[in-house]
């Protein structure tokens, strides 16, 4: 079995993503918990995006980290998370990057996203529209590793009518966390970590990596 840690020098994984936002929060928690891993994005190592035809986030997170494995020939962590609406069956799932039909433009997501949810808005214009975060985490040790680690995080909060905040990407401009009366783009990136879905499933991984 291909080891996850190697004592005397730093060992690489492969994160299964290209987007810098992903990569930016997998590096900085990876940092603090002071593990000598070295995360490096699939577009490096030329490899392209894995077909996404799972039906859930833990199908979808699985099939990204076992592709960049196979091609890389080195362990791989896949991170597959969405925005879920109750409000609207939970819309947009795992076609948040897609909500719109283009792959990662957020601001034509985030503009659907709140199309969407106008007429809902209108039959009750006191109730917030609740939504959460989901992030699942998926590693594998070598390509056909039949036990993956998988790590889950939620994060509640509520979909605003308008975009707030100026950090973040995806829909971070309109989650809104009552308890901090701020959205995710209006957090730094050290707080949202310690309170975001992709943080608590970063957490959850370290914990179970700590017991190998």
């Amino acid at each position: 079995m291909t080891s996850l840690f190697n004592s005397d020098t730093t060992a690489k994984w492969v994160l299964a993503s290209n987007n810098k936002g992903k990569l930016n929060e997998f590096k900085r928690l990876f940092e603090a918990a002071n593990l000598n891993i070295d995360i490096v994005p699939q577009g490096q190592l030329n490899i392209e995006d894995a077909v996404e035809d799972g039906l859930s986030f833990i199908e979808n997170a699985i099939i990204k980290a076992r592709h960049a494995s196979r091609i890389s020939g080195l362990p791989a962590i896949a991170d597959d998370s969405g925005l879920c609406v109750p409000a609207l069956g939970n819309a947009p799932g795992i076609y948040s990057a897609r909500y719109a039909g283009e792959h990662g433009n957020d601001a034509n997501n985030n503009a659907k996203l709140m199309a969407d949810l106008q007429p809902i808005r209108e039959q009750n214009q006191n109730t917030p529209i609740k939504g959460y975060f989901v992030c699942v985490l998926a590693l594998v040790r070598h390509a056909d590793d039949p036990l993956p680690i998988i790590a889950q995080g939620l994060w509640q909060g509520e979909i605003l009518p308008q975009p707030q905040g100026e950090n973040g990407f995806g829909y971070d401009p309109l989650f809104w966390v009552p308890e901090l009366q701020l959205t995710a783009a209006a957090m730094d990136p050290e707080q949202k970590n310690e309170i975001s879905h992709r943080g608590l499933a970063i957490n959850s991984l370290l914990q179970q990596l700590s017991t190998l």
